[in-house]
C-alpha cells in the first residue's frame, strides 16, 4: 500500500538476556523508534502533534512472529510500512531484519486519540496527506 521506511539498530548488550540474544519484549521498543522516525521522516514531530493538533498515536494491538534469533552487536534494519488505513487508525506491517534476513515479523495497529480525552480522533488531514505523497527521504 504504501513505501517502505527502514532505519538501523544496532543491538547493544542491554537489548539482549544471558544468552546474548535479544529479549522478546525489545523488539517493541526498536519497532516504536522506527514508527517515530518514520514520523519524523514525514515531517511531524510527536510531542508538536500533541501541542498543534491536539492528537496521539496510540498502540491498540500487536502480533508477533519470532522467527530467528537477533544478538548482540547485530546490525538490524527496523522496517515501517502502512498495511491498512483507518479513519482514524493505521495498521502497520513491520519487520526487523539482518541483511535480508527476517528475524520478526509483527503487525502493529495504532489509534489516533485525543490527547485529553483519549477517544478517537480522525487523523488530521495533513498527516493523511503527507502519507499520500510519501513525503519520506
Amino acid at each position: 500500500m504504501s513505501k517502505e521506511f527502514s532505519i538501523p539498530i544496532r543491538v547493544y548488550y542491554e537489548d539482549t538476556d544471558s544468552g546474548n540474544v535479544v529479549y522478546h519484549a525489545n523488539y517493541l521498543k526498536f519497532m516504536e523508534r522506527a514508527r517515530t522516525e518514520w514520523l519524523r521522516a514525514l515531517g511531524f514531530e510527536q510531542d508538536e502533534l500533541a501541542r498543534r493538533d491536539g492528537i496521539l498515536f496510540a498502540v491498540r494491538s500487536v502480533h508477533l512472529d519470532f522467527l530467528k534469533p537477533a544478538r548482540f552487536n547485530d546490525l538490524l534494519q527496523a522496517t515501517v510500512r502502512i498495511a491498512r488505513r483507518g479513519k482514524a487508525s493505521l495498521t502497520f506491517a513491520q519487520q526487523m531484519r539482518r541483511e535480508n534476513l527476517v528475524l520478526c515479523d509483527a503487525e502493529v495497529k495504532v489509534a489516533c486519540l485525543d490527547a485529553a480525552t483519549f477517544m478517537p480522533r480522525p487523523i488530521p488531514e495533513r498527516i493523511r496527506a503527507q502519507m499520500n505523497t510519501g513525503g519520506m527521504p
